[in-house]
């Protein structure tokens, strides 16, 4: 840890070992945690009051605060190593286009947002042909994370990693046995891509808590501190994750105002920022199936539709009253349930980083990634180890749910995944997510899909063809004769 030193010092300080680009509270804390490492950084903002609460809120420390670009990348050591941490998009552009004029063939610039992938490369490939290395870095883990140990997914310009690879490596996070979360993901947009797909895991391991917390609420009748206690009894085994511990949290806390549960109280609609759906249109066009990750986009956009609920849920009603149910039994399934989806929906992600993996020649470390993902991230659970053994065994494992390991898990929690979606719909309480979860594990299993049959309805109809389980080649029936 850095010693503070005196403003004075500050003032002359012309030799930082990062610059920071946008003093949000990711950058702020970010900021924060290169310093308690050891390096010096210097921030910019062109927001005056970010920066000058920055300058505050730094007294004492090796940091500066810089008024301008100009006066930033003066301020860095050669070669110079920069992090931007503003909004994706035309914003991230904004940055660069004067930036790049003040740098020089060496630097390091990377992008810390949510970018799209396929910016990223963009980007890379235009500072490359100015000598100028540039990375996508994937950054997870909110402003506690940003403090205090974030899960770090750089990649793009490789040449780039050897110079900022130490900085990261000092401030991401550190799992129980000391691994490092910070790995390099590879060229290209890369580690962007490793990001969105994190966000879509997210996406789906958050909606299948929801319909767990739904039909426990819904169906069982227990109120939100009933089913907090009980999830986080459920984060001390298979299940435990910083999602569970969080949500057990949530459900447990009171409102000030009305003296009930405070989630009670929350509207039931949900934003999104659109990395989940950025995976679901990557995974569309790569021809992977991600339907747990889709299905969570779209609870997310329904969600949104407060007003149209509202008056459908007094026009459509279930057509039957569902079946009592054992308490004691329904909170085992649902326990089970939660598992087997989560295993389908990681088995999901990681198919989607295979193909894109091959696709564009990136050669993705998915042991390195699950490993990364252990500590720090958002999605960080005890399911990531046997995750990352399982890939540490078999490098090019086509799917997870094929994994002797996960195999075995989900052949004791498949049945109560089957219950579970059962019990929503005999009770009319919605699970998108865990359906889809079960319509997928049931699908991958599944030696022969009625797909036959439609290759036959294609060729009917637009002389496709199809071909035959008795012999090779493809053939073409005249259907209307």
């Amino acid at each position: 840890m850095a010693e503070p030193l005196d403003t004075g010092f500050l003032a002359h300080m012309q030799d930082c070992d990062i610059g920071l680009i946008g003093l949000g509270v990711m950058g702020e804390n970010l900021a924060l945690n290169f310093e308690r490492n050891g390096f010096s950084v210097c921030g910019h903002d062109v927001d005056v009051v970010r920066r000058e609460r920055f300058a505050q809120r730094t007294q004492g420390l090796r940091v500066s605060t810089a008024t301008s670009l100009a006066d930033l990348t003066g301020r860095l050591r050669l070669p110079r190593c920069l992090l931007l941490m503003v909004p994706a998009g035309a914003p991230v552009d904004t940055v660069l286009q004067p930036l790049v004029g003040m740098l020089q063939p060496g630097d390091v610039v990377m992008d810390g947002g949510n970018s799209h992938f396929n910016d990223t490369d963009r980007r890379l490939q235009a500072l490359r042909a100015q000598g100028i290395h540039y990375i996508g870095l994937g950054v997870s883990g909110g402003e506690h994370g940003a403090l205090w140990g974030p899960a770090l997914m750089p990649g793009g310009d490789a040449a780039g990693w050897t110079r900022a690879q130490p900085l990261l490596q000092a401030i991401a996070a550190r799992t129980d046995d000391g691994r490092i979360s910070c790995d390099w993901m590879g060229p290209g947009g890369a580690g962007h891509f490793v990001k969105m797909v994190h966000n879509g895991i997210e996406y789906a391991d958050m909606q299948t808590l929801c319909e767990a917390y739904g039909l426990m609420h819904q169906v069982l009748q227990m109120p939100a501190p009933a089913i907090g206690e009980v999830f986080a009894q459920w984060t001390q085994g298979e299940l435990g994750s910083y999602l569970m511990d969080i949500t057990a949290d949530i459900l447990q806390r009171k409102d000030p105002d009305t003296g009930g549960a405070l989630v009670d109280a929350i509207l039931d609609t949900a934003e999104q920022k659109g990395t989940g759906k950025w995976a679901s249109q990557a995974a569309l066009d790569l021809g992977v199936s991600v339907p747990t990750i889709t299905q969570s986009v779209f609870a997310r956009a329904l969600s949104s539709l407060k007003l149209e609920r509202v008056h459908a849920a007094t026009v459509l009603k279930p057509a039957l009253a569902g079946p009592a149910v054992d308490s004691g039994v329904a909170l085992a399934q649902i326990r089970d349930a939660l598992l087997a989806a989560r295993i389908c929906t990681h088995a999901q992600g990681f198919a989607l980083l295979g193909a894109a993996s091959r696709e564009f020649g990136w050669s993705l470390p998915l042991a390195a990634i699950a490993s990364v993902w252990q500590a720090g991230c958002i999605i960080r659970s005890r399911l990531l180890m046997p995750i990352h053994q399982a890939f540490i065994r078999e490098p090019g494992l086509p799917n997870l749910l094929v994994d002797p390991g996960c195999a075995a898990t989900l052949e004791h929690s498949q049945r109560g995944l089957r219950e579970v979606v059962a019990l929503g719909a005999l009770h009319g309480v919605p699970t998108p997510a865990m359906t889809s979860a079960l319509g997928y594990f049931d699908a991958y299993r599944c030696a022969r899909l009625p797909a036959n049959l439609l290759q036959a309805q294609r060729d009917y109809f637009g002389a496709h063809g199809y071909q035959r389980t008795d012999r090779p080649g493809q053939f073409h029936t005249r259907w209307r004769d």
